[in-house]
């Protein structure tokens, strides 16, 4: 039920922005071209606490894509999902050449012995895979738009794969709900969501029981 509210949510958001806006809903990003070992220029946002760089688009399951050239995309979790992972013991990514799909699972995250599956943003087959968030999970929190990437993608379709994405003012209006959805459903982490600086703790659910953080995971990545 808590996921037909969220995909609900997600096309009145689409037709609202088709509706008040000259543009399409959703625009593919620029091209970006990063160079190896450094990390990505954002053009950063704080909304309810979190981290939403503009360039970038989002899966209403917390996972980015960031066009690199008109068929390779570079692929992520973004700071909601950071903050709400807050530590992890594994992170299981695909293997190189493997086809992923738009909505279907990326990435494992194995914490305190739970597990919980991430979706990917985007369709295509799996062109590269960050080894050194591989070996050091942790990156993927402390840097989730630059060295924390995951994977990059090569996708045949990404123009079509992008308009399914949040973008703008309608990612920040997504951040903001899920935010407040978090609040709602976590009363107790309340005054963690905007700390030094209006940004969210790193780690919001420290105090939550092993089952009831794989139940709030599951609902906010739509797996």
């Amino acid at each position: 039920m808590t996921v037909l509210l969220v995909l609900a949510t997600f096309v009145l958001f689409l037709v609202v922005d088709h509706f008040y806006s000259k543009r399409p809903a959703v625009r593919p990003v620029m091209e970006v071209q990063p160079q190896a070992g450094v990390g990505l220029t954002l053009q950063p946002n704080v909304v309810s606490g979190f981290v939403v760089p503009d360039n970038v688009r989002y899966h209403p399951g917390h996972t980015w894509a960031l066009s690199e050239s008109p068929s390779l995309v570079r692929v992520g979790m973004d700071d909601f999902a950071s903050k709400l992972v807050g530590k992890v013991e594994h992170l299981a990514l695909p293997q190189r050449g493997q086809w992923i799909r738009q909505g279907q699972k990326l990435a494992t995250i194995q914490r305190d012995g739970t597990k919980v599956d991430m979706v990917s943003p985007i369709e295509g087959s799996v062109a590269d895979v960050n080894d050194a968030v591989a070996q050091n999970p942790a990156l993927a929190l402390k840097d989730p738009y630059g060295e924390g990437w995951l994977v990059t993608v090569q996708s045949p379709d990404a123009k079509t794969n992008f308009r399914n994405l949040l973008g703008g003012a309608l990612a920040r209006w997504w951040t903001e709900e899920a935010a407040s959805r978090l609040q709602r459903r976590v009363p107790a982490m309340l005054g963690a969501l905007a700390q030094d600086g209006g940004v969210a703790m790193d780690n919001l659910t420290a105090q939550m029981p092993d089952e009831k953080w794989n139940e709030v995971a599951r609902e906010f990545f739509l797996s």
